[in-house]
């Protein structure tokens, strides 16, 4: 494992927050990234970019970057996205861990304003996100809609769809900041090349002392893509894969969720591939270990019957017209 950096943090600066930056071969982009966050309000901070695997183009792009706060981890080898977020929560100075996809970016009082939050929190250990800008196919619009209602459990806040559109409910990796030793006690599952954020969220959600905080402002710019560019370091797009990880959480899940997550998201892959001896299988699964309602067996349909671009073409044109709620309305604390 190599690092460099534009020169260690001065030794009187004690890093609150470690900002983890996974990337490869984008040299430019997270480039990008990396300004967003030294332009942060809160100075006393440090920025750990983890170059996963041999890419020297990127390496020699982040040293022209001339801040002692910034740190570039190269790794010898490819990792994936999981493996290098635990080698930078590993490297982390600071008590707090903010993660930042390479193609994202935040607004510059993102962290001041979850550091409020979570300083406040009740929480032993706070996962605190915010509302963020999301770059889609069908303009810029604000994600979540909604932010989790009391007691709503987080597995159903994530999954349980209560809109036939995307945006209503959503925690993205780029605005979750949270204690450091939570993410030792908890880390990234390495062996999961898909799924692993939904996976470290309802894996850390039932732990003792956690809790899910909001910042009710967008404080991140994100490009939403539904085939995930940040997925092109791996190639499995089956759905077979994504039901047997459904099935690895089934008992950390309420039923209504793992309904919804055979029902949407396993339903999509299968969809996708055209792949029709899964249509009786995947509703069966939802019927027999779930709590499937009227609208998960409504999305199912959907997800089969209508193609993709004519849905594309629904969430376009209800976006257009619905989708610009106004900011009163989108700052309700419970929508």
């Amino acid at each position: 494992m190599l690092e460099s950096n534009s020169g260690f943090m001065n030794e009187n600066i004690q890093a609150v927050v470690s900002v983890v930056i996974p990337t490869r071969n984008r040299p430019y982009i997270v480039s990008k990234a990396v300004t967003s966050v030294l332009a942060q309000t809160i100075k006393s901070i440090e920025v750990i970019v983890v170059v996963d695997g041999p890419d020297e183009a990127t390496v020699n792009k982040l040293k022209q970057i001339e801040d002692t706060r910034l740190r570039v981890i190269a790794l010898p080898v490819n990792l994936g996205s999981s493996g290098a977020r635990n080698v930078g929560v590993r490297e982390a100075k600071g008590t707090w861990i903010a993660f930042l996809d390479d193609d994202d970016e935040w607004l510059p009082e993102k962290i001041e304003r979850q550091l409020e939050v979570a300083y406040q929190s009740s929480y032993a250990f706070p996962v605190v996100s915010c509302r963020f800008f999301a770059n889609t196919s069908e303009g810029q619009l604000i994600w979540p809609k909604r932010l989790p209602l009391p007691s709503e459990p987080v597995s159903e806040y994530l999954f349980v769809r209560n809109s036939l559109f995307v945006g209503e409910t959503f925690i993205a990796t780029s605005t979750i900041l949270t204690r450091k030793e939570l993410l030792e006690k908890i880390p990234f599952n390495e062996n999961l090349p898909r799924h692993e954020d939904f996976d470290w969220l309802v894996r850390v959600s039932v732990t003792e002392g956690v809790g899910i905080e909001f910042v009710l402002e967008p404080m991140a710019i994100l490009d939403v893509v539904w085939v995930s560019k940040r997925k092109s370091l791996s190639n499995i797009n089956k759905w077979q894969y994504s039901l047997n990880w459904v099935r690895s959480v089934r008992d950390i899940v309420t039923s209504r969720a793992y309904s919804a997550l055979v029902t949407t998201v396993v339903s999509a892959q299968a969809a996708s591939d055209r792949d029709f001896r899964a249509f009786i299988p995947l509703l069966w699964e939802a019927i027999k270990f779930g709590k499937p309602r009227f609208l998960d067996i409504l999305l199912y349909f959907s997800m089969w019957l209508i193609p993709r671009d004519f849905r594309q073409l629904l969430r376009f044109i209800f976006n257009k017209n619905f989708g610009k709620i106004t900011q009163q309305t989108l700052f309700k604390k419970h929508v």
